[in-house]
Order: structure tokens, then C-alpha cells, then sequence
């Protein structure tokens, strides 16, 4: 197997750090970025790796980026702290050749402690390993969710899934959803994408239908209706944060 280094951006993670640093016993070295932690996310860390760096926080992309700078290895883990590697998927990475530049694995998301298996949410497939002269991280049109880019003809899919734990309670999902729908209409007002009444009210509608219904999220129950409710109501709240920003901009430009 490649040497691999395994890079986690960390801040109060004490909940999840033990969890996600204990499955990754096959990778060469672990590299933990955080960039405060008031809870014990560095002391826990420590039990696993003494790579561990403080990085003022500077975006999701760029914590990533910097991480992946401090690796040995040639090839990269990326893998936030509510993730885990399931022992198939962690036999299917050691048997790896290593053919390709990168490697998406499926992504099993849980919601208030259920695997959502319908609607968007599976596969879900993640880039997550890859060599780092391939690619960095980078954004699309906003200041969350980002990814690294590379040719679909140099990566391939593994088969096993990796776990994601994000959201264990509503108050813990709107403590994310705030922070991620300023993030999204701050870098969507950055590359001078501009607010409309379409955005909030059609596009949150359109999203239920498509997923709820369509793409048959209506069958995770309760949770599916809840994950699928709230995911609708971020895209109003996103453009209606880009609307205020994007007035608050004209009127400065006004007053000066």
C-alpha cells in the first residue's frame, strides 16, 4: 500500500475526535489542523498523533490546504472529525493499486441518529483520497462545501462507504446551519452573484419536491421529512443573507 497521510481540521470536536482518529491505525502519519479548541479535541488527539497544529482559522478550503502542506506523504486522507472509515472500506484502501489520482468513497449521512438512505444522500460520493500534486481544495460559488477537482478519467469510485455523524440533534444541526448559510451567501456576495425572488421563494420549494418526493426522501420517515424541510428553508435563509448583504453594500456605496 502507498503511504498515506490522514489530514482532520478540528475545532471542539472532543465528541467525535477519538472516534475518527482510532480508525485510521493504516495510514502512515495523522495531521490534526485546529484552529482553537476551548474543549479537549488536542488533549484526545494527542493519543493518536503528535502532529498536531494550531492554524488561525482562514475558511474550510484553506485549513485543508494548509494541513495537506505539512504531509510527507504523497497520497492524502481528508476526513472531517464526524467521519468514520468502516473496516471494509479501510481493507478496500489497503488493497488499493493506486492507478488513479483519486478516489471518491460513498458517504452514509446520519440524521438525529439514523442513516438517511434515500432522497440526495446516498452514495453521496466524496473525494477524499488523492495525491497532493493532484489538486487542493478550493470553492465553487461559495465559501462552504469545498472539494478538490480532478479529471473524472483520473478517479475511480471505491465500493465501501465511509459514516458521517453531523448532525446528532436539531439544536447541534442549526448551530452548523447558521454558520453554513453565512458562508454561502458571503462567498456567493464575494464573486458578485447577485439576490433574487426566485432564489427564495421557487428554488427552497423546488429542492423539497425534487428531493422529498422525486428522488423518494418521503421514505426515511419522520427524519427525512425534517432533513428535507430544513434543507429547503437553508436556501431561503442563504438568499435571504445575500439579499442583505447585497443591500447593505448599495447603501454604503450611496452614502460615500
Amino acid at each position: 500500500m502507498e503511504k498515506i497521510t490522514a489530514v482532520i481540521i478540528t475545532r471542539n470536536e472532543e465528541k467525535n475526535i477519538t472516534d475518527c482518529l482510532r480508525a485510521l491505525d493504516f495510514v502512515e502519519d495523522i495531521i490534526v489542523v485546529d484552529c482553537g479548541s476551548s474543549d479537549k479535541t488536542v488533549l484526545l488527539a494527542r493519543e493518536y498523533t503528535k502532529n498536531i497544529f494550531f492554524h488561525e482559522w482562514s475558511g474550510y478550503a484553506e485549513q485543508k490546504n494548509y494541513g495537506i502542506s505539512l504531509a510527507k506523504s504523497e497520497w492524502i486522507l481528508s476526513i472531517d472529525a464526524d467521519e468514520r472509515v468502516t473496516k471494509k472500506l479501510k481493507k478496500e484502501i489497503i488493497e488499493l493499486d493506486f492507478t488513479a489520482e483519486g478516489y471518491y468513497f460513498p458517504r452514509k449521512n446520519y440524521f438525529l441518529g439514523k442513516w438517511l438512505k434515500h432522497g440526495r444522500q446516498y452514495p453521496d460520493h466524496q473525494l477524499r483520497l488523492f495525491r497532493r500534486s493532484a489538486g487542493k481544495f478550493s470553492y465553487e460559488s461559495k465559501d462552504v462545501h469545498e472539494t478538490v477537482k480532478l479529471p473524472p478519467d483520473k478517479t475511480a469510485k471505491l465500493n465501501n462507504p465511509m459514516l458521517h455523524f453531523s448532525y446528532n440533534s436539531i439544536p447541534g444541526y442549526f448551530h452548523k446551519y447558521d454558520c453554513y448559510t453565512y458562508l454561502d451567501a458571503n462567498g456567493r456576495f464575494r464573486r458578485n452573484f447577485k439576490p433574487s425572488l426566485y432564489g427564495i421563494f421557487i428554488r427552497p420549494v423546488n429542492r423539497f419536491i425534487k428531493w422529498y418526493l422525486i428522488k423518494l426522501g418521503f421514505l426515511d420517515g419522520l427524519r427525512g421529512l425534517l432533513y428535507y424541510l430544513f434543507s429547503s428553508f437553508y436556501i431561503f435563509t442563504a438568499e435571504k443573507k445575500l439579499f442583505k448583504m447585497y443591500h447593505r453594500h448599495n447603501d454604503n456605496k450611496l452614502k460615500n
